[in-house]
């Protein structure tokens, strides 16, 4: 049940005082805009091209960073030469400016940064959704959009507006056969894909205890499914025993709020030990139901790993469950895991043997079937899936019905050929769970590649890789034709796809805007073409999911001058802005049923409008004005000023 706090309490959230330990400008309030200074950033390659394109487009010296990390996780399967030429081109870019360049078949980018390179108190950001993963260790890690990670490296400092906290407050244990995949989905039944936005999702409570930091690191990974800023855990004896079992003991650091006076916004009380397993149902990580209630439903594919749930105790709990069993005749089960290094323990203790033996397909360590790259589910096919979005096509098929599950409901689930319940149906099928013991992993850098000390190393450019698109100062008078009125909840999937057949062209914007919004309206672009000049209408979250900047520039590419919603996602909102393309508020949310594709509109004295908090568009044949909501702080009026972020920094460096 969610609670309001009272006012009284007076003490710092463990986010607040990370912030503020991090200040560099500013007024640290809720709602202002600071400047922090950033210790980490992480990119992965379906963004990273783009963000070494913009690195470079800055003139940029080495990162002022910490540590920066380039990984390749995303577009490792290579049928031709894109991908390739992609990951030369990122590897080059990484020796030029200090980057270190983690190579495929690695891992996966959140997985290995915690393994390697997180510690608690921390800032992280991150050209990936999933980036606040390293909340589970006591960091404030945030995903932005590519260009605000590349300002990151080159200037070591983000610019956000300080957002609430919600507190959640964790009693009890988790039952055998309940993971920490149930306690989130129970977060997002409860709080919805927007309850997040605008805020901090802290967690503290005696249940934290309870939770490993790979459990506490799939809760802050799917806190991205509540379109938060970031999550964050407490950093405790748990954290400690995490980094001496990867090596890196001395960087542990004990950090909580303060202890029974945090200002929280609200509170969320979940009891762990009344938690059963939970399914997130097509098509949305917050159409959330207990699997007992959802029923035996017929599986055809099984999936588990990716970021979300691909650590050691994960894939060694699936083993304990598959051993000496067999996977169902009509299911295929695929397993990734996070790293080489969990791979190769894996194979040192015989749990891989577990896995193969009973029919499980052991894929690479990379991102692959989260985002369609490989391992699509046949067409009309029931999967079930450890990862953290469920959207509608994302798997590679249009009609697959994906389910978000915990590993323990995944594997027991491929064993029975129909969504299990552990709990209920566990014990009759001989499969009783126990701890996974913590092991010592020896530190790996075999697909580390590190930047040299000195000297100038030549960026290498294939042919597919384009200049990204660049727009032009915001003139007075702004037209655009509405080419699209999109409903609520729209994805940077459905904008810009993201599968197997078009991730090799993330670098070529101008190939890749041909399929913009393809899965909502195959004729988008080629009516944004038609008209020159156009806008988006979008309903409530317009924008939720990936951090991907190309839902911004493939828009960008076709002449969208505005976008209007009823709200936006936060990642979005300031890619857009990146990008010098407006997003308005609808102020009556009943105009929103006025604005239908083919409406021409005029946004007049658009140079002085842009500093007032509403601006007013009208209706070139009817004359029908709306008046929008335009909240902006000063930076973002100046990139929209100037046409987005780069021609900003171009005009004042």
């Amino acid at each position: 049940m969610m609670k309001s706090v009272s006012n009284n309490a007076s003490g710092d959230t463990l986010a607040y005082k990370i912030l503020k330990d991090h200040l560099v400008s500013g007024t640290f309030a809720l709602g202002e805009e600071i400047e922090i200074r950033v210790d980490q950033t992480l990119t992965q390659d379906s963004t990273g091209t783009m963000v070494y394109l913009q690195l470079e487009a800055m003139d940029a010296g080495k990162v002022k960073t910490e540590l920066s990390v380039a990984y390749i996780d995303h577009n490792t399967l290579q049928t031709g030469y894109e991908n390739a030429d992609d990951h030369a081109f990122i590897e080059s870019v990484a020796k030029r400016h200090g980057v270190l360049f983690s190579k495929p078949g690695g891992g996966i980018c959140h997985q290995l940064h915690l393994e390697n390179c997180g510690a608690p108190g921390k800032t992280l950001l991150g050209s990936d959704s999933h980036t606040p993963t390293g909340g589970g260790l006591g960091m404030i890690a945030i995903g932005a959009g590519g260009l605000d990670v590349a300002v990151a490296m080159a200037k070591g400092v983000y610019r956000l507006t300080v957002p609430g906290v919600i507190g959640v407050r964790l009693t009890g244990e988790l039952r055998p056969w309940v993971s920490a995949k149930d306690v989130i989905l129970h977060v997002l039944k409860e709080l919805s894909v927007k309850g997040g936005v605008g805020r901090i999702v802290e967690y503290f409570g005696d249940g934290v205890r309870s939770l490993s930091v790979t459990d506490r690191a799939t809760i802050t990974n799917m806190g991205a499914e509540l379109g938060a800023t970031t999550s964050v855990f407490p950093s405790d004896e748990n954290t400690k025993d995490y980094l001496e079992s990867q090596g890196r003991g001395d960087q542990y650091l004990p950090l909580a709020a303060d202890a029974e006076d945090a200002a929280y916004d609200e509170i969320l009380h979940v009891d762990l030990s009344a938690l059963t397993p939970l399914a997130a149902m097509p098509h949305s990580p917050d159409n959330v139901k207990p699997v007992a209630e959802i029923g035996p439903i017929k599986v055809d594919q099984v999936a588990i790993g990716r970021c979300t749930y691909s650590s050691y105790a994960d894939l060694m709990t699936t083993a304990m469950i598959l051993k000496g069993r067999r996977v169902h005749p009509e299911v295929s089960l695929v397993i990734s895991p996070g790293s080489a290094k969990i791979l190769s323990k894996l194979a040192d203790n015989g749990a891989l043997s577990s896995l193969i033996d009973a029919g499980a397909r052991i894929i690479e360590n990379a991102c692959g079937p989260c985002i369609g790259m490989g391992q699509s589910p046949r067409s009309g096919a029931v999967s079930l899936r450890t990862f953290n979005r469920n959207f509608k096509g994302r798997s590679g098929t249009l009609d697959a019905d994906v389910y978000l599950v915990s590993p323990e409901t995944a594997a027991l689930s491929a064993v029975t050929g129909v969504l299990t319940d552990g709990i209920a149906e566990g014990a009759r099928h001989g499969v009783r769970l126990s701890p996974v013991a913590p092991e010592r992993f020896a530190r790996n850098d075999n697909f580390i590649v590190r930047p040299p000390d000195a000297g100038d190393t030549p960026v290498v450019m294939g042919p597919n890789i384009k200049p990204f698109p660049r727009n032009t100062a915001l003139p007075d008078r702004v037209t655009g034709r509405v080419i699209l009125r999109a409903g609520d909840n729209v994805t940077t999937d459905d904008i810009m796809p993201s599968d197997s057949s078009l991730l090799p062209y993330r670098s070529n914007i101008p190939y890749l805007a041909n399929f913009c919004f393809e899965k909502i309206d195959s004729g988008f672009s080629a009516r944004a073409k038609d008209a020159g000049s156009g806008a988006i209408v979008g309903g409530e979250n317009y924008g939720q999911g990936s951090s991907r900047e190309h839902a911004a520039l493939a828009p960008l590419y076709l002449g969208i001058k505005f976008v209007i919603a009823k709200s936006f996602a936060r990642i979005h909102r300031s890619n857009l802005i990146n990008s010098g393309i407006l997003p308005l508020v609808f102020e009556d949310h009943g105009d929103y049923d006025s604005l239908r594709a083919g409406v021409n509109l005029i946004l007049e004295d658009a140079r002085t409008q842009i500093g007032q908090p509403f601006m007013t568009l009208s209706d070139a044949d009817t004359g029908r004005t709306y008046r929008l909501i335009a909240n902006f702080t000063e930076l973002e009026r100046r990139m929209l000023l100037a046409g987005g972020k780069i021609n900003m920094m171009k005009e004042t460096p």
